[in-house]
């Protein structure tokens, strides 16, 4: 039997690594999964909704490189698009093949037709249709390429009637090319660096994801430098550890710490990061910028010095250059303030919580604590985030997967899933939220499937925790934020697989340690205080006003209890902001 496109597709996906193909079968796509059964080099994961298989793909993109999802026509494309959109923000290699209706139909108002090139024209970064025999090899190469090197979706549309075709061989290269290479500033840029950082005394550090690969680098400069080291959310697992001059995180999720650093220095070092939130970059310090991607320079800040970088190589050119600073005194006090900040956080994890109202910064520490050092963790968007940001710790070995960049709900269960494929022998934690696993409740089918042994650690404060708490810093009484739940345990034993609920406190160590000892799947249910606060560490007035607001207004409405229980349960945090 002659070779058809569809087995030339595979074949070069395995000669580019890809181990496994997320998708939904069927339709448009029969052809290529005939071609993944008959080949027996690649595995179809049969995902129950392809946003789960997108989302799964994106991690195992972050974790390992290129990986593939697949959606056939119309439906199946459109359920990519979230998915996709936030592998492209993340910027992780990941090829989406969008099978179509047959290319004779195009145009005529076809069943199940969708103009992939306008569908995913603004979550890729290459986005093109075979439409001929000579086409299909070559168009999949440069795909390839451009997912690794723009380092985003490539999106390759595949008209069922052109899959089945005889394969030609292509004219041009198939291999791809990593093409690693050194990238640094030119000796005249890195000069007016070090001459900045040598001149002021004053030095904060800022790193970013893209800073990850240079950890002793970057310690080795905040040594030098006496400078404390904040990082971003993403940036965390890579920099907090064994890193004695760390003031932890600032922005929406941070704390006061590694905000109070950047804003009292003379100089500040943005290594590796896009930091997104404006109002919580310093303005009235001078600000050198190093990224990789030149067109991110000075697009959240007013630059002193913007240099183009691999974060390493940069400062492993810098470093000869730096002068060893004397005077500890502003390292110091920094550190001061993070080790106060650090007992002020400790004292939430001190109060356990109550019946059926677990403290959920408790619930985050004692799954740090239990959890393996290489633990590769997900987490929801929302609250979440918030307790894995804060109280769950890096070791050099652990990773965090999340939807940082384009902050979609539902998108921890589905990452577990790819991270567990990529690594069957590390332990995966999935931080989920009770609204965002509601979202893709269906996918627990495809972990009992493939027997992934993933821990689902769901948070069930029985609302949207952080939309509640954002429309009452507006003023505005919390309006349809409750959530009415299944018994998710339930739930996960009627899958196949084992569920516990914790409601207790007291019981919190041995449900997670059972968890953990399970050999498989496991949904722990952790029913958690819903009123639990998590506020930013820079609050607004106008912030403190709305709050002040909603709780007149909850006053007012009769919802006495409701206010009585927030403050009991946040006093320390509202004793600040008053």
């Amino acid at each position: 039997m002659s070779k058809k496109i569809a087995d030339q597709i595979v074949e070069m996906l395995i000669e580019n690594g890809v181990k496994r193909i997320y998708a939904v079968a069927g339709d448009s796509l029969n052809e290529l999964n005939d071609a993944v059964r008959r080949n027996g080099g690649i595995r179809w994961i049969h995902v129950r909704h392809e946003e789960v298989g997108a989302y799964a793909a994106a991690a195992e993109a972050e974790l390992e490189g290129l990986a593939v999802c697949a959606g056939s026509s119309g439906p199946g494309h459109v359920h990519l698009i979230n998915g996709l959109y936030d592998a492209n923000r993340t910027r992780v290699p990941v090829l989406a093949i969008a099978s179509t209706i047959p290319s004779g139909e195009y145009g005529t108002d076809y069943f199940q037709g969708t103009n992939t090139i306008k569908l995913f024209d603004d979550c890729s970064c290459y986005n093109q249709v075979i439409q001929t025999q000579h086409q299909a090899p070559r168009m999949l190469q440069t795909a390839i390429q451009h997912a690794i090197h723009h380092r985003g979706v490539a999106v390759i549309g595949l008209p069922g009637d052109i899959a089945p075709l005889p394969a030609l061989e292509s004219t041009t290269s198939m291999h791809n090319y990593p093409a690693p290479t050194i990238l640094r500033p030119i000796d005249s840029e890195l000069a007016k660096a070090a001459q900045l950082l040598n001149k002021y005394h004053k030095i904060s550090i800022f790193c970013g994801y893209g800073a990850r690969e240079a950890h002793d680098e970057v310690v080795e400069l905040s040594r030098m430098l006496m400078a404390p080291v904040g990082y971003t959310f993403r940036g965390k697992m890579g920099i907090q550890y064994d890193n004695p001059n760390e003031v932890g995180m600032t922005g929406l999720l941070g704390l006061p710490s590694a905000y109070h650093s950047m804003h009292e220095s003379d100089v500040v070092l943005l290594l590796g990061t896009d930091f997104p939130y404006v109002p919580f970059m310093p303005t009235g310090n001078k600000i050198i910028q190093v990224d990789d991607s030149p067109e991110k320079l000075g697009r959240r800040a007013k630059l002193e010095l913007g240099l183009c970088g691999n974060i390493k190589d940069t400062l492993t050119a810098l470093l000869p250059h730096i002068q060893q600073k004397l005077d500890p005194g502003f390292l110091k006090g920094q550190l001061e303030l993070y080790d106060h900040v650090q007992q002020h956080l400790h004292t939430y994890v001190k109060d356990s919580g109550t019946i059926d109202k677990i403290q959920p910064e408790f619930a985050a520490t004692t799954i740090n604590n239990l959890a393996a050092d290489d633990a590769i963790f997900t987490m929801d968007t929302g609250m979440c985030c918030v307790w894995a940001a804060r109280y769950v710790h890096a070791t050099g070995r652990r990773r965090f997967l999340g939807s940082f960049n384009h902050g979609s709900m539902a998108n921890a269960m589905p990452m577990a899933i790819g991270a567990s494929l990529c690594y069957p022998g590390r332990q995966v934690i999935a931080f989920c939220g009770d609204g965002g696993l509601s979202m893709l409740l269906g996918d627990l089918a495809t972990i009992k499937q493939y027997e992934l042994p993933i821990k689902i650690i769901v948070f069930n404060n029985r609302a949207l925790g952080m939309v509640k708490l954002e429309m009452q810093v507006q003023g505005l009484p919390d309006n349809e934020t409750d959530m009415v739940n299944p018994e998710f345990a339930k739930i996960a034993e009627a899958m196949g697989f084992k569920g516990i609920t914790v409601n207790d406190p007291e019981q919190l160590h041995n449900g997670i340690v059972d968890a953990f000892g399970h050999n498989g799947p496991v949904l722990l249910n952790i029913m958690t205080n819903p009123n639990s606060l998590a506020l930013p560490p820079k609050i607004e007035w106008e912030q403190v006003k709305g709050y002040m607001t909603t709780m007149t207004k909850m006053m007012l409405g009769g919802r006495m209890d409701d206010i009585l229980e927030m403050v009991r349960s946040n006093y320390k945090h509202l004793s600040e902001v008053i």
